[in-house]
């Protein structure tokens, strides 16, 4: 969510700045900005919806080779033109850009703001204010700023010019992640590598509490106190290619179509040249030290980590509990003596999880981060880092992610049982090569699961899914898949629950979607299945290979009982995918999500 780009250089800011903007659109957004300098000032353009409407609104007479720009997700103010960013304080000198949320905003704005009347309603506006006042009581820009952002409680990743010297951009860091993009004569900044690879690849990471003066030919790194911070840049390991859309009309489809290689590209990062597992000793030794497991993540993550809690546990006979980040942050459970906290996160910049991360630090337990992201904040700070290779997700409906995340759980799971002794006959690497043909055969069936969405939730309001074992979690995956981009109230539950109060908003026609992948649950969930239909429910049964019946909707092909989830997801992603689109729906961004949560 929100996002920020800046540029210092040569050419025209505004085209690189909207390219950068649009390469971040996927991150979720409301309202859009840029601010130009030159010799001549300032010139702010910003405009509620999309970032087409921003070009529209965009002066092309109004040139400079310096600017900021920013993607706005409402936290504080309705989305409007008023409160999107740039924000400029009182006699226009400053003007910011802000992603992350400032806690303390009100008690600043008391204590020294009283008589500035704000134009937004935003807490970004307080930043920009204060530093004024400091400039004004006589302090330099750089000095302004440092104790402006020593002053901040929260969040912030935060950009700034100064019309009095428009060919030096101010960039700070707390929490929200940003970057500093480094060239010959061009230096810019950006929440995300990706939208600043038109510029350069070479960056360098921000820590918390961090400025940086960013001229055309130098980047100072500096403490909030002032001190200078010498640190390497590294290469982004991105390819501009990776994140378009070729020939496919959504990135949503595009990336459901990627699991296989995926998955393939997974059994290859993770192989030694004997077929054995690839892992990191220090993570090995971590996951057989430790006396119970928790997985810390949220939302699509969260039903990852419950899919790998049954792994590790059925596997690896590992103790494991699995908790929503936002909730654990605030109500932590007694934990054992020697923890292992595993965080998923697809971008490494979840904020719910990163403050879990910050708690159990201070208490002194390992941490391993499975992201997507090795460079972000959660895999920067945690002991160890196991990255999932999915390559960038541009829709903000995870599919390549989550399916990522639960084969590399599996490798996990097999390689501590291997260390630890346990003898078995589940070869994780070859039978995520029978996942990843079975997922080609479901991603060659499209026609069949449009015309499946086109039965069951062309009208509806709702729908229901169900399932027993790993297949309720792969349900409350489908339920969120279809809920988050169709807007179709879906929900997911646990076979064996729907007779103790779901069941009573089963209603005549009624979609339920029920999941039959589990042979030791089969009749159980069968069971299920009549109880709805006998209500009224239009069912619709997916079943695996082996265990289908005649009247099953769809068969997907036989893998391991272990990797089910991974195979059974992919027709429910197509399905939502198919819902959204016939209702009209923005699949790659729909309303009021973000991509990457940033804030708690």
């Amino acid at each position: 969510m929100c996002g920020i780009v800046g540029y210092i250089g040569t050419e025209d800011a505004k085209e690189i700045l909207l390219r950068g903007l649009e390469k971040l659109e996927y991150r979720g957004y409301d309202s859009a900005g840029i601010a130009v300098a030159s010799d001549q000032g300032v010139s702010v353009f910003k405009e509620k919806g999309r970032i087409a409407n921003l070009r529209s609104a965009v002066d092309e007479t109004k040139k400079g080779t310096v600017g900021i720009g920013h993607t706005r997700w409402a936290t504080h103010g309705a989305p409007s033109q008023v409160n999107a960013h740039p924000h400029q304080s009182t006699n226009e000198r400053f003007t910011i850009v802000h992603n992350g949320v400032i806690e303390n905003y009100s008690q600043l704005r008391k204590e020294h703001l009283q008589h500035v009347e704000l134009e937004s309603d935003t807490d970004t506006e307080i930043i920009v204010q204060l530093i004024e006042r400091f400039a004004n009581e006589g302090k330099t820009t750089e000095e302004a700023f440092r104790m402006t952002l020593s002053l901040l409680k929260g969040s912030y990743a935060t950009a700034l010019l100064d019309n009095q010297d428009p060919d030096t951009i101010y960039v700070g860091k707390n929490k929200s992640p940003l970057l500093v993009g480094i060239a010959d004569g061009v230096n810019v900044v950006a929440s995300d590598a990706m939208a600043m690879l038109q510029v350069t690849n070479e960056f360098i990471e921000l820590m918390d509490e961090e400025i940086v003066v960013v001229t055309r030919d130098n980047v100072q790194v500096k403490t909030l106190e002032g001190e200078n911070v010498a640190r390497d840049s590294y290469t982004a390991e991105l390819d501009s290619s990776d994140i378009e859309k070729g020939t496919y009309p959504h990135y949503m489809l595009k990336e459901i179509d990627e699991q296989p290689f995926v998955i393939r590209n997974i059994i290859t990062k993770y192989k030694n040249e004997n077929d054995t597992i690839k892992l990191d000793e220090n993570i090995r030794q971590a996951v057989l030290d430790s006396d119970r497991v928790y997985i810390i993540a949220a939302g699509t993550s969260y039903h990852a980590g419950l899919v790998g809690k049954q792994l590790i546990e059925k596997i690896a006979n590992k103790p494991v509990e699995t908790h929503i980040a936002s909730e654990f942050l605030y109500n932590m459970p007694l934990l054992s003596e020697k923890p292992l906290f595993i965080f998923i996160s697809q971008s490494g910049e979840t904020a719910d999880s990163r403050g879990v991360l910050v708690e159990i630090k201070k208490l002194g337990h390992k941490s391993l981060t499975i992201t997507n992201v090795p460079g972000s904040t959660l895999s920067r700070e945690a002991d160890y880092t196991l990255h999932t290779y999915a390559g960038p997700e541009i829709a903000v409906a995870s599919t390549k992610a989550y399916t990522a995340q639960m084969a590399v759980l599996a490798i996990l799971a097999v390689d501590t049982a291997r260390a630890a002794g346990i003898q078995m006959d589940f070869d994780p690497l070859q039978e995520l090569a029978i996942v990843a043909n079975a997922m080609e055969t479901l991603a060659d069936r499209k026609e069949e699961l449009e015309q499946i969405a086109r039965d069951y939730m062309s009208v509806t309001r709702n729908c229901f899914f169900i399932g027993r074992a790993m297949d309720y979690h792969v349900c409350l995956e489908g339920a969120l898949k279809l809920k988050e981009i169709s807007y179709i109230q879906a929900e997911g539950f646990a076979g064996g629950e729907l007779k103790h109060g779901t069941i009573a908003l089963i209603e005549e026609g009624t979609p339920v979607i029920g999941l039959a992948t589990q042979e030791h649950v089969n009749l159980s969930i069968r069971g299920n299945i009549k109880e709805v239909v006998a209500r009224g429910a239009y069912p619709c049964v997916i079943s695996m290979e082996g265990m289908e019946e005649e009247e099953d909707t769809l068969v997907i092909p036989h893998v391991h009982e272990y990797l089910t989830p991974l195979v059974s997801v992919l027709p429910l992603q197509i399905i939502s995918y198919y819902a959204a689109l016939h209702r009209g729906c923005d699949v790659d961004k729909p309303r009021n999500l973000a991509k990457s949560v940033t804030v708690e």
